[in-house]
Parts: structure tokens; sequence; C-alpha cells
């Protein structure tokens, strides 16, 4: 209906400018609002301001003159000047009720477009270290990207959901050192465990499998493994303890029985986060390796091709991206003076590598602590002659998960944490990944595990669920009674929804296609959360104020296509957001 408004506005413009009221090369920017009070229309557009200083005319006036030459539609009943200019237009009954039957043909179509056909998008997100199991601030992430990737299908993008796996690193050095120390306690080697390791109770089932399936192939004397090490914390060094732990580690068990080791970890941890998300309702069209950037010899590849367009130079026998030319701070280290690459240049390889893949968009959801990271970045990719703006970086805050008063505390270093499989378990994967976007991406975020979990309407995803549930109860009360739902009887007498609630409900059920269109190009899942509720609290309202098992076969046909018309679209709209719809609570 707003396209059409636009239309309707855009004719009368036309006119004017055919009959010398504005010049022929009036450029105007439409754009229709919904009003606040009904009273003063349904849709309103400013038009009449934004052209007051091209055109040297009072708003009112050039209102006046688009309302005398707009064309007659049978979708208008009337139009109305407000305030300084504004136009409000009053759209008629059959033109609202219209909808009903634009859903119940569409059915899961319904809210989707084509605006992004031919355009190619990887939305990157979690990408968590495979070091152990994603708690509940990882799961934010993965209900944001999720839904985003969702959303971008829905418009008609084509979408890549990708899964960076940090699988190279100091850190991973350090997980793999920590399973080693852990089956070396299994194997009953007298190991003291560092203060830096990871402590967490997956390290010893990771140990205890290893164990049980190599025996005591990598076994070695605990003397042999402590000797000489800086002291640990905290009489010492944390941090070069457990380095001289990861350089032991490589020395006494050699390149292949490390890697073995290395991989036993990594592959029980991806395969955990794998399944962890799977259960999510999240899957990835590709799991991305760190490892094979520098297998491809593409990390080295892609400084060439920096020093090649002059933005690479030597100092101290380091290689420096010349970064500050680009916007940063200051320039950033590529490879050390001992030859070893940094994880920067693992991420200009890897973005390269997005960009050669065909992408014409990536998006990266990322961690609100890697907001400095952006503009260097997005410095690379200029210098490699790639459009920065073709990368979109969403921020994600982690949630903050309360247990009444007490917040808990997460670190996957010290093991005292909450998986997402446990709050998922607790909670209900439905409750999780709603509440997760219930909010912008980058705003603080409050997990009320005791609101997730309540059956009351102040639970916005078991209000919406409710709604839907009570629509197809609806529909097996009518079979009970003999009374099956006609939709052909029903959209025939659509004139009987006459009601304010009924449309108020058929209104909001309009809105759904320009939610989906807003929150898809604005990566914005939560505008689809929010819409959801208001259509919910619409139904409950029109649900507790008029009965729809009633005799009069008519009245009660159409009110059920109006019911069934407010399910299709919460359900469409549930699904973009990875949330069920159930039939029955």
């Amino acid at each position: 209906m707003k396209q059409h408004i636009a239309d309707l506005i855009q004719q009368a413009i036309d006119a004017l400018k055919t009959v010398g009221e504005f010049d022929a090369d009036l450029v105007a920017t439409i754009q229709i609002d919904n009003t606040r009070d009904k009273q003063h229309g349904d849709l309103a557009c400013n038009i009449a301001l934004t052209l007051a200083k091209a055109t040297r005319r009072k708003p009112r006036d050039i209102a006046e003159l688009i309302c005398n030459h707009i064309p007659t539609s049978d979708s208008v009943t009337k139009t109305e000047i407000a305030g300084p200019g504004f136009i409000n237009f009053f759209i008629s009954q059959d033109a609202t009720q219209a909808v009903i039957a634009r859903v119940l043909k569409e059915a899961e179509q319904f809210g989707r477009n084509n605006s992004g056909s031919g355009h190619k998008v990887q939305v990157e997100f979690v990408s968590a270290n495979p070091t152990g199991p994603l708690h509940v601030g990882h799961g934010r992430g993965a209900a944001y990207g999720a839904s985003v990737s969702n959303l971008l299908e829905a418009a008609g993008y084509e979408v890549e959901r990708e899964y960076y796996v940090n699988d190279a690193g100091r850190q991973m050095n350090i997980l793999a050192a920590s399973v080693w120390l852990r089956y070396l306690q299994q194997a009953g080697e007298e190991i003291v465990f560092p203060s830096n390791g990871y402590q967490g109770d997956y390290v010893n089932d990771i140990a205890q499998q290893l164990h049980a399936q190599v025996g005591s192939r990598l076994q070695r004397d605990a003397a042999a493994v402590m000797a000489g090490l800086h002291a640990d914390a905290p009489e010492g060094d944390k941090e070069k303890h457990i380095d001289d732990l990861v350089e032991r580690a490589q020395n006494l068990l050699g390149k292949s029985d490390y890697r073995l080791m290395f991989d036993a970890g990594l592959d029980s941890i991806r395969d955990d986060i794998k399944q962890d998300l799977h259960g999510f309702g999240v899957d990835f069209e590709q799991w991305f390796s760190e490892r094979s950037l520098d297998h491809g010899d593409q990390i080295n590849r892609a400084i060439t091709k920096l020093q090649e367009q002059g933005h690479v130079y030597e100092d101290g026998g380091a290689l420096w991206f010349r970064s500050t030319e680009f916007g940063d701070d200051k320039d950033r280290v590529v490879k050390r003076d001992n030859g070893q690459t940094t994880y920067f240049a693992s991420d200009i390889a890897y973005h390269l590598n997005k960009f050669e893949r065909g992408m014409d968009t990536v998006i990266n959801v990322w961690g609100a602590d890697h907001h400095g990271y952006i503009i260097r970045v997005k410095a690379a990719l200029q210098a490699l002659g790639i459009n920065p703006a073709r990368l979109v970086v969403k921020l994600v805050q982690f949630a903050i998960l309360y247990r009444g008063a007490e917040r808990v505390q997460m670190s996957t270093r010290s093991g005292s944490f909450v998986t997402l499989r446990e709050l998922r378990e607790e909670v209900g994967k439905d409750a999780s990944r709603f509440f997760y976007v219930t909010r912008k991406s980058e705003q603080h975020m409050d997990f009320d595990l005791d609101l997730a979990k309540s059956e009351s309407k102040d639970n916005p995803v078991y209000y919406i669920q409710y709604a839907h549930a009570r629509i197809c109860t609806l529909i097996r009360k009518l079979a009970e009674k003999n009374m099956a739902w006609n939709s052909e009887i029903g959209l025939q007498q659509l004139e009987k929804l006459n009601e304010e609630t009924e449309i108020a409900l058929m209104q909001q059920i309009e809105l759904y296609p320009e939610v989906i269109t807003s929150a898809a190009n604005n990566h914005e899942p939560h505008q689809v959360a929010h819409y959801l509720k208001d259509l919910a609290s619409n139904f409950h309202s029109y649900y507790n104020a008029h009965r729809m098992v009633i005799d009069d076969a008519k009245l009660r046909n159409a009110r059920m296509c109006l019911c069934m018309a407010a399910c299709q679209v919460m359900a469409n709209g549930l699904s973009l957001l990875g949330v069920d719809a159930p039939e029955q609570m």
C-alpha cells in the first residue's frame, strides 16, 4: 500500500510539472510513513515539506496542489492536509482487507521479496576459538548471525553462512598442551597442572579418550616434562610457564605425535561446537580452517600483493603494513623478525580469500571487543584494491546471564562458565533464540533466565507462540463441532470484518513485508521480534473481544480467514528468527 500511495504522489508531481507548476527537473524523494493516530489517517507523507525549498512555495500550498492532482484510487477514501503540510491518507476497508487473501495465497512466501536477487553475501559469525564449549555469550552472536542470514535470504540474497575455525596460533597450542598434561595425569605421571592451562572438565574428557585410543604412545617422564621451566604463578610468570610447556610438548613429542595430540583437542571441541549449534538451530555451509591459509601459502601471497602496491615496509627485521595511510592510528606488523606471520596477516589473507570466492558483500559478526580491529581490516582491503564498504562488521555485545540477582561469571580458561547447551536445556532453544535478538546487537543485554522460562504474557516468545497455538486450537474446535473453516466462504465475506480490533489486526498484518525489508536491509532482526510481539498483542485483543466459534457461518469463516492470516504471519516471522511455531501448548 505504501508503494501505491508513493506512485499516486509521483503521478501528481508529474502532472504538476506538465502544467508548469513545478520545474521539469524537480526530483522528489517520497517517503510514506504510518500514522501514530488513526484518527489522522492510515498513512502520511511529508513530501510538501521536503519540496518547499526547491519550489520556493509554502508547504501547505504544495500539499494542496498535490492533493488536487492525485489520481482517483479505490484504495484511498480521502486525503487530508495536517500541520505545516503533511498529507494524510485514509485507506479503504476493501484495500485493508485485501491483505488477508494475499497472505492465505502466498502462505510461507508472504513477506519475502527479490530485492537482493543476484547479490552474493557471506555472513561469518560465531567463529569462537575451538578451545572449549560455546558459552551463553557466544549464543547471542549465533542467534543474531543466523537470523540476519535468514532475513537476507528472505530478501532474495544468495547467502553463505561461514564459521572461521581459529585452528592455529597460541591459544590452540595452549589447549594442546593442556590436553597432553591431563593425558599424562591419566597415565599416572605426577604433573602439576599450570594455572594458565585450560581447566575445564572437557579437557579431562578429551585426554581420557586420547589415552584410551593411543595407550602410552604419548607418555613422557614427568621430570623430563617439567625440568628447567619458568616458574608458574604466583611466584613466577604464568605466561612464560605455559609457553615453555607448549615448547616442551613439541620437542618431546615430535611433529607427528604433537599433531596427533593437537588434533585430538581440536577435532573433539570443533565437533562438539557443530553439534551444539545444530541443536540451537544454527548450521553453516562453510567451516573455514585458518590452517588452510598457511597450507596454501595464502598469507604470504597476501603480504606480497601489499608489497607490490608499496604498502609494506621493513623495520627492525619485521614487515609492517602502512595502515596509517588508510586511517589507522598506527602501522601493523604482518611478519615478525623471526619470520612468523601475525594473526593480522592471517586475517588479511582470509578476507582476501572471501572476496576472491566471489562475495559481493561480506558481513562479519564480531564481539564488541573487536571494535578496534575494524579499521585495520578495512585498511588492508582498500590497500588490496577492494572497496572497504563491501565489508560490513556488526558488533555484538555478549549477553550477561543472571540467576536471580547473581551474575554468572564466564571464562573458558578457568572452566567456570555456563555453556550454551546448558542454557538451551534449561530454557529451550526457542526462548534462547528469541531473547537474544530482542535488542540491537550492539546494545548491552541482560538475559533474564526466570522470564525466559515463565509462561506469561511478560515472556514475549511464549506470548507469540501461545497466539499461534490458540489459532490452531480454534481449527480443531471447529472441526469437533462440524464447523470446519471454509476459506472460500470467508474470503467472500470480508466486508463483515469492520470491528476496531479486526481492522487493527489487518493493518498490523499488512506491515509485515515492510518490516522484513527493513530488518534485512539494516541487519536488525530485533525489528521482527518487536513486530511479532505487537501482532500477537493485536490478535489476543481481538480473540478476547470476539467469539470465533459462532453459528453465523459467513462471519465465522471471515473471522477465521483473518485468524489464519495472522497465524501464517506469526509462523513466517518466527521461522526467520529460528523459533518454532507450535500448534498446541
